[in-house]
C-alpha cells in the first residue's frame, strides 16, 4: 500500500456518508492521489471525476472498486488495459473469476477488504479511529431506547 500512491476509486459517491466517500477522503488525507470514477459527476473530493478508467489520462497504481461483484469483470479488464498494478475489491465484494483474470495479467488482487481499514491497521497507530466490524453501510443505525 505504501508503494502505490495513485488510486482510482470506481463507484466513488459524492455523498459524505457513503463508505466510498469516507474511505477515499481518509486515503486522500493520508497522502494518496484519489481519482474518482463515476459517470454521474464532474468532481468529487476536489478531484475531476472520470466516466471510466479508460478516460483517466495519468498512471493509476490501484483500482479500488465500490461496485457489486457482478460489475467487477469489465472493471478488471479496464484495469488491465490501463496498466494498473492492483485491483482492490472492497468489503463484501468477491469475484473469483475476475480475480483470476487480474492475477493472470500480473495484477495483485485484494478482495473483501477496505483500504481505509487496512491502512489504519498497518500505518495508523494511535491515530487510527475505526474498527472493522465487518459492516459498512450508509444506512442509519436504529436507535436503541
Amino acid at each position: 500500500m505504501n508503494d502505490y500512491k495513485t488510486i482510482a476509486v470506481v463507484g466513488l459517491s459524492d455523498k459524505w456518508n457513503r463508505p466510498s466517500y469516507f474511505a477515499a477522503k481518509y486515503l486522500q488525507e493520508h497522502g494518496y492521489r484519489i481519482i474518482p470514477v463515476n459517470p454521474g459527476h464532474k468532481e468529487i473530493l476536489g478531484e475531476k471525476c472520470y466516466a471510466s478508467l479508460l478516460d483517466i489520462p495519468e498512471k493509476v497504481d490501484v483500482v479500488d472498486i465500490f461496485r457489486k461483484a457482478e460489475d467487477v469483470p469489465p472493471i478488471v479488464e479496464d484495469a488491465i488495459n490501463i496498466g494498473a498494478k492492483v485491483v482492490w475489491m472492497q468489503l463484501g465484494i468477491i469475484n473469483e473469476e475476475a480475480a483470476k483474470r487480474a492475477r493472470g495479467a500480473g495484477l495483485e488482487v485484494v478482495m473483501n477488504r477496505c483500504m481505509k481499514i487496512e491502512h489504519g491497521r498497518l500505518f495508523g497507530g494511535i491515530n487510527f479511529i475505526g474498527v472493522n466490524r465487518g459492516i459498512i453501510s450508509s444506512k442509519r443505525s436504529k436507535q436503541v431506547p
